[in-house]
């Protein structure tokens, strides 16, 4: 999360100053991204409510936790530490598992459709297929960026 802190810098980024480092931008394409997850898994029609609602817990769960984490790092609530890039990673690793299993179900109800839906609602899915898996890559650029600022450290 912070790039000051992981280079040798002196504290984690706080404040507007968030906007400013490379892996805190992604964030906002985290919360953009996962806000547009959850209204298409809440308009399209998944045949297997299973399914839906998992699917349905995972954005609902990663856009309430993005949000709540950017917010504490604006705050500052980090006090300066640097084991909030290990939380940062480690939320990160989960959130991505979390849409690459949300992806793959979806995609898999979203093959299952053939009889009695329209081509409207295979449209939807296909279209929130597509946006947790554009969310899963973010994720996992974020986790990504927070090892590679890691091991430079």
């Amino acid at each position: 999360m912070a790039p000051a802190a992981a280079s040798g810098g002196s504290t984690l980024p706080s404040g507007f100053a968030v906007f400013t480092t490379f892996p805190d931008l992604l964030f906002i394409l985290e919360f953009v991204f996962g806000g547009l997850v959850w209204i298409l898994i809440a308009s399209s029609l998944v045949p297997i409510p299973l399914v839906q609602g998992w699917v349905m817990f995972v954005s609902v769960f990663c856009f309430v936790a993005t949000t709540a984490l950017l917010i504490l790092y604006i705050v500052g609530a980090h006090g300066g530490e640097t084991s909030w890039v290990t939380l940062d990673a480690a939320y990160h690793c989960v959130a991505a598992l979390f849409y690459l299993s949300a992806s793959v179900l979806e995609a898999l109800a979203t093959i299952g459709m053939q009889e009695g839906y329209t081509y409207k609602h295979y449209h939807e899915n296909i279209s929130a297929v597509m946006q947790n898996w554009d969310t899963n890559n973010i994720d996992t650029l974020l986790q990504g960026g927070q090892e590679l600022l890691v091991s430079r450290a």
